[in-house]
Formats: structure tokens, C-alpha cells, sequence
């Protein structure tokens, strides 16, 4: 059996609300093997941006974590104390946040945040810290490295700075990097390059959990994905398996309205209707609210995440009946 870094069981995170209490992950449960590239996708607010926060422990108040547990390198780390959770962050486990201009501090040099990552976790002096820094920005392909130290965030372009962000993740090796929308506003150019850099991260042993809403990127570099909608786990598959063969009708649908994956000239499609509000979520599948394949049994009973083929599990009524697209 593969050795996993990262086991997410049955996780679930609540929000209490007046209107009563949302559940943005529900019940979900994921793994990411030593050694590879996992990921997350779905449309915005399906919930992989939250799952990831669960994982750091950076659920904000008054959301919590209600059910599940999740092992990072075999070890359950829901239960633990703050104060040692805080010392896995950065050490073991660190998350690349979706936009590096907001995640990084505006008025500290953005070498200076990358060396009190390394003074944090670490009891080296300042200068050996810069020294670190400097070596790992040349390792993430930053230009100039020792001139780039001494720059303030506004100054660098976004791929540079989504590097900074990659490399103050990356600084103290940890076993684990989660990357949220890592390639957001980047153009193809700079997506390819961040891409390139983690699958080198990959190979060098980081496991990574890559979550993204663009089915190219997941296509690129990920062995194995999970689809997400309204908090659930809808189809997980390896990643070559998933894009010739999906079977839930949501993880069709959004295959469908991607302009690289048509079939010939096929017409692009949209998937009718919005994502629901969590509070007003039917009974049974969620997606039965948007879904052209809905029966009367989709929208009153919760299908389970069923396997179809080893390895290859979807939660749908009309698994094995509507067929792949």
C-alpha cells in the first residue's frame, strides 16, 4: 500500500449561522500519496478552498471542525493543541494562499518574510536565514535573488511573487504543500512555469494537494483528482480516468464547457443554474437542482460514493446508466 503523506476522513466544517448551521465540507474524505500531485476541483464555493483550511487548522471563528480526522504522515492532527499545530505550519505542512499580494505583508521586504519563516522553525541566525532564503530563491528560479531580497512585494510581478510565496512554503522542506488557485491571474507563460516548479517539488519529495477551478492545470500535473460540489465529494478518479471517462453529471457538464476539451466542433456549454446556497441544499444530491439527468429519487435520497471500477468512485443514482459523455 502506498505510503500516504496526507488522509482526510470524513472530514466536516460548520459555520452557525442566524439562519442555521452550513456545513461548506461535508463528510468528505481524500488521500494524497508520498510523492505526488493530488487535486481539488470544482466551480467557487464547492468548498476545496475550506477543505484546505481544515487541513492547516485555519478555520476562522465561528466556523470549526464538527466530525472527521485528518493524518498528516500517519500522525492525527485534528485533536491537537493549537501551539503544536502552529509548529507544523510551515515545518511540515505549508499552503500557498490564492493571491500572493494579499498574502504577503506590504511594508516588509519580501526576503524578510521568507527568513523569519526560517528563524520561526528553525534556531539559525539572521544571516544564515537570508543565506537560506537566497539559495531557495534561486532554487524557485527568481531572478537576481540577493536584489530581489530587498524588494517590497508591490515591486515584483505576479509570478514573482507567487514565486516568493512558493519558496516561503517550501523553505524549511516540508512533506506537504497545499496549493490554492497557485496559477490565478498568471499568464500562460508564468502558469506554465509555476507548474514546472511544482512538479519539480514533487519529485523532490513534497507531496502536493493542488486545488484550482482550471481543469488544464489539473490535467498537467495532478496523478489523481477529486471533484467537488456544495461541500461533497462527487467523483474522485486518477486523472486519466476522470477526463476520458467522467460519470457524475456535474464533473460532464464541466468538462463540456471547456473550450480545449469539446469534442470537434461541438458547441460550448454552460451547466444551467448557479451553485445553491448551502442552506437551501435538497434532501438528496445537491447538483439535482441543475442536473438534465434528475430523477425524482435524485432530489429525496443522498446517493453514496460509490466505486465503479477500482479506484474510480461517483456519487450519482444513475451511475453506470447515463454513461460517459
Amino acid at each position: 500500500m502506498d505510503t500516504k503523506t496526507l488522509e482526510i476522513r470524513n472530514l466536516t466544517v460548520s459555520i452557525p449561522t442566524d439562519r442555521g448551521v452550513i456545513k461548506p465540507v461535508n463528510d468528505v474524505s481524500l488521500e494524497v500519496p508520498a510523492g505526488s500531485i493530488v487535486g481539488i476541483v470544482g466551480e467557487s464555493g464547492c468548498g476545496k478552498s475550506m477543505t484546505a483550511r481544515a487541513v492547516m487548522g485555519l478555520i476562522r471563528y465561528p466556523g470549526k471542525v464538527t466530525g472527521g480526522s485528518v493524518f498528516l504522515d500517519g500522525r492525527e492532527i485534528t485533536a491537537m493543541p493549537e501551539r503544536e499545530r502552529r509548529k507544523l505550519r510551515g515545518a511540515e505542512m505549508s499552503m500557498i494562499f490564492q493571491e500572493p499580494m494579499t498574502s504577503l505583508n506590504p511594508v516588509i521586504r519580501a526576503g524578510k518574510q521568507v527568513a523569519e519563516a526560517v528563524r520561526l522553525h528553525t534556531d539559525c541566525s539572521r544571516e544564515e536565514a537570508k543565506a537560506r532564503t537566497i539559495a531557495m530563491f534561486r532554487e524557485v528560479e527568481i531572478p537576481e535573488a540577493e536584489a530581489r531580497y530587498s524588494c517590497y512585494p508591490h515591486e515584483l510581478s505576479g509570478g514573482l511573487r507567487q514565486r516568493v510565496m512558493i519558496a516561503m512554503a517550501m523553505i524549511c522542506k516540508p512533506k506537504l504543500l497545499i496549493a490554492d488557485e497557485p496559477t490565478t491571474a498568471l499568464d500562460v507563460t508564468v502558469e506554465a512555469q509555476i507548474l514546472a516548479l511544482l512538479e519539480r517539488l514533487r519529485d523532490a519529495g513534497t507531496s502536493v494537494l493542488i486545488i484550482s477551478h482550471n481543469l488544464g492545470v489539473i490535467a498537467r500535473i495532478c496523478d489523481y483528482v477529486y471533484v467537488m460540489y456544495t461541500g461533497r465529494i462527487v467523483e474522485q478518479a486518477e486523472t486519466s480516468v476522470i477526463f476520458e471517462k467522467p460519470e457524475h453529471p456535474y464533473t460532464r457538464g464541466l468538462f463540456r464547457a471547456v473550450t480545449s476539451l469539446r469534442e470537434g466542433r461541438d458547441p460550448l456549454e454552460t451547466i444551467p443554474g448557479q451553485v445553491p446556497k448551502l442552506r437551501h441544499l435538497p434532501e438528496g444530491c445537491s447538483f439535482s437542482l441543475r442536473c438534465g439527468e434528475c430523477t425524482e429519487q435524485c432530489g429525496t435520497i443522498l446517493p453514496e460514493l460509490a466505486e465503479t471500477e477500482p479506484g474510480h468512485r461517483v456519487r450519482c443514482h444513475r451511475t453506470g446508466k447515463g454513461g460517459a459523455a
